[in-house]
C-alpha cells in the first residue's frame, strides 16, 4: 500500500512538473508574440482610447471637410501630428483626398522627440496597435529598405513614447482598407541620409501604384503668432516650389520649422524622381486659430496638410504648351548672361531674386553656350532640385566654366557667345520606345550604374532615326551596347525641352 502511494505521489509530481513546464513554456510563447506587437502610447490622451468614440471623432473629420482635387495620383500625405482636438481636423484634408484609394503599403515617416540618435530607424517587422485595431509591418518593403546603408536600421528605443507616426494610424483605419504599414522615425539627418532613403523608397516602390508615403510633421513651435505666420509662410514657400536642398538648408539653419521636416525633404526628392511634380497645400492654420487663443506668450504650434501628386496628363498623352512667355525667356537669357560676366568679373554668384510664379517653379534646365556656330559649353540639371531661375543662374556658370570638354569662357570672348537654354518638363519613364516622338521628347537611358541623355533637339539637328537616336545615346552617352534600349531591364524616361536663345525667344 505505501509503496503504491509512493508511485501514485511520483505520478502525480511528473504531471505537476510537465504541466508546469507547458505553462512555462506558454508563457514565453506569449510574450514572444507581445514583443512583436507595438503597443500605442498615446490613446486616450493624443486622441480617444475607446474605439466608438475615436471612430465618430475621425469620421467626423473626414466629414466635414471638401478639399481640393490633387487632379492626379497622389505618392505623399503631409500630415500634422499634434493632439486631435488641435490639429485632427487639418489633418483630414489629405485623407479626404486618399479615402478609398487602393493603397497597399503606407510608409509612415515620423521624428524623434524623445529619444535622440543620428541616422534613421525602420521598424522592421510585427504589428501596431491602435484602439480600431492592429495594423501589420510590410515586412518585405521594410526589408528593402534596411540592411543597405548603416545609417538605416532598426532601432526599437526610436518608436518608444513618440507620437507622431502613432497619431496617422487612426486616420488611415478609417480612410483605407487592406493595407500594410512601414514605419520610420528620422533622428539627426544629413541632406545624403535623406537622398539615401528617398533613393531606397524609390527603389522599393518601382512601378507599383499602391504605395503611399505619409510625412507626420507639424510647423512652427513658439510663443509669437506673428513670428508664426512669417516662419510657416516662408516654410510652405519651399515645399510649394518642392524645393528639398532648400528646405534641408533652412532647418538645420533654423529659419524654416517642421519637426519631422527631414522626412518631408526625403519624399520630395523620392516623388520628384519618380515623376510626381505637383503639390497642393490643402489646409493650413494654428493651434492659437483652433482654440481662439491666439495672444503673444502662449505656446503655438503650426499645422498643415499638403499632398504631392503626379497630374493626370502625361508627356506621352502628346500634351505640347509653351511653359513661358516671351518676357518669362527674355529674363532667363538676360539672367544668364549677368550670371556669367558677374562670375567671370567677381568668382561669386549673381545674387537675384525673384517672384514670378513661372520662374519660381522647381525645374530642370539645361544652358548651352555657342560662339560663331560652334558649341562652347553645355551643361545642365534633368531633375529640378531648385526654382527655374536659380537653376538657369547656376548651370549658365557651369556651362562657362565647368564643362569638362572646354577650356573656361573667358570674360573677352563673352560678347561673342550665344546663349541657349533649355526648360524641361519633369520625367515620365515609358516601358516601350514606341512612346517617344522624335523632336518632341528628350531621351534618358538608364541601366544599372550607367545613364545618358538626349535632349529633344538632338534628334533634329542630326536628322537620325528613333534606332539611330537611341542606339547613339547608348553607345556615345551611357557607355552601353547600341541596342541596349531594346534590353527590358533598361529603363528609359521621357521629357520635353522649351528651348529658347537670344536669337530667338
Amino acid at each position: 500500500m505505501q509503496i503504491l502511494r509512493r508511485r501514485d505521489q511520483g505520478g502525480m509530481e511528473m504531471r505537476r512538473s510537465s504541466f508546469g513546464f507547458l505553462i512555462l513554456a506558454l508563457a514565453i510563447v506569449c510574450n514572444l508574440y507581445a514583443a512583436d506587437i507595438k503597443e500605442p502610447d498615446f490613446a486616450g490622451a493624443f486622441y480617444p482610447g475607446d474605439p466608438q468614440e475615436l471612430t465618430r471623432m475621425v469620421d467626423n473629420f473626414l466629414e466635414s471637410v471638401n478639399p481640393e482635387p490633387a487632379g492626379g495620383e497622389t505618392l505623399v500625405v503631409i500630415s500634422p501630428h499634434a493632439g486631435y482636438q488641435f490639429s485632427g481636423q487639418t489633418a483630414a484634408y489629405g485623407y479626404k483626398l486618399i479615402k478609398d484609394k487602393p493603397y497597399r503599403t503606407v510608409v509612415v515617416i515620423g521624428s524623434a522627440h524623445r529619444y535622440g540618435f543620428r541616422g534613421i530607424s525602420v521598424y522592421a517587422e510585427g504589428v501596431f496597435r491602435t484602439p480600431l485595431g492592429d495594423l501589420e509591418i510590410d515586412q518585405d518593403f521594410a526589408q528593402q529598405l534596411l540592411n543597405k546603408d548603416k545609417d538605416i536600421f532598426f532601432e526599437p528605443r526610436a518608436f518608444s513614447q513618440e507620437h507622431p507616426v502613432e497619431v496617422q494610424l487612426p486616420f488611415l483605419q478609417r480612410s483605407l482598407s487592406g493595407f500594410k504599414i512601414v514605419p520610420i522615425v528620422t533622428g539627426e539627418c544629413t541632406f545624403a541620409d535623406c537622398e539615401k532613403l528617398a533613393g531606397l523608397l524609390k527603389q522599393a516602390i518601382g512601378e507599383r501604384k499602391d504605395v503611399l508615403i505619409v510625412v507626420s510633421s507639424d510647423m512652427y513651435h513658439g510663443y509669437d503668432y506673428e513670428e508664426l505666420e512669417k516662419t510657416d509662410d516662408l516654410t510652405l514657400s519651399y515645399l510649394k516650389n518642392m524645393d528639398a536642398d532648400g528646405l534641408y538648408k533652412g532647418l538645420v539653419e533654423g529659419r524654416l520649422q517642421m519637426c519631422g521636416g527631414f522626412g518631408a525633404v526625403a519624399a520630395i526628392i523620392a516623388a520628384k524622381d519618380s515623376g510626381y511634380n505637383k503639390i497642393n497645400v490643402l489646409h493650413h492654420t494654428d493651434s492659437g486659430i483652433v482654440t481662439g487663443k491666439r495672444e503673444k506668450g502662449i505656446w503655438t504650434v503650426g499645422y498643415a496638410s499638403c499632398v504631392i501628386y503626379k497630374e493626370e496628363a502625361s508627356l506621352s498623352a502628346g500634351r505640347e504648351r509653351d511653359m513661358l512667355n516671351k518676357e518669362q525667356r527674355k529674363k532667363l537669357l538676360e539672367m544668364a548672361r549677368k550670371s556669367i560676366e558677374t562670375y567671370l568679373k567677381t568668382g561669386k554668384k549673381l545674387e537675384v531674386s525673384e517672384q514670378d510664379p513661372a520662374l519660381v517653379k522647381v525645374m530642370g534646365a539645361f544652358v548651352t553656350l555657342n560662339e560663331h556656330g560652334e558649341l562652347r559649353g553645355c551643361i545642365g540639371n534633368i531633375v529640378g532640385r531648385e526654382p527655374l531661375y536659380l537653376t538657369v543662374r547656376d548651370m549658365a556658370v557651369e556651362a562657362a566654366v565647368g564643362d569638362p570638354r572646354f577650356s573656361a569662357v573667358s570674360l573677352s570672348e563673352l560678347k561673342n557667345i550665344e546663349i541657349e537654354i533649355s526648360a524641361l518638363s519633369p520625367l515620365e519613364k515609358v516601358d516601350s520606345a514606341d512612346k517617344i516622338k522624335l523632336g518632341v521628347h528628350g531621351v534618358i537611358v538608364k541601366k544599372g550604374f550607367n545613364s545618358g541623355v538626349f535632349l529633344p533637339q538632338v534628334a533634329t539637328e542630326t536628322g537620325w532615326t528613333k534606332e539611330e537616336f537611341l542606339s547613339n545615346l547608348c553607345a556615345h552617352k551611357a557607355g552601353l551596347a547600341p541596342d541596349a534600349w531594346k534590353d527590358k531591364n533598361t529603363e528609359l524616361y521621357i521629357f520635353t525641352a522649351e528651348v529658347f536663345s537670344e536669337n530667338k525667344y
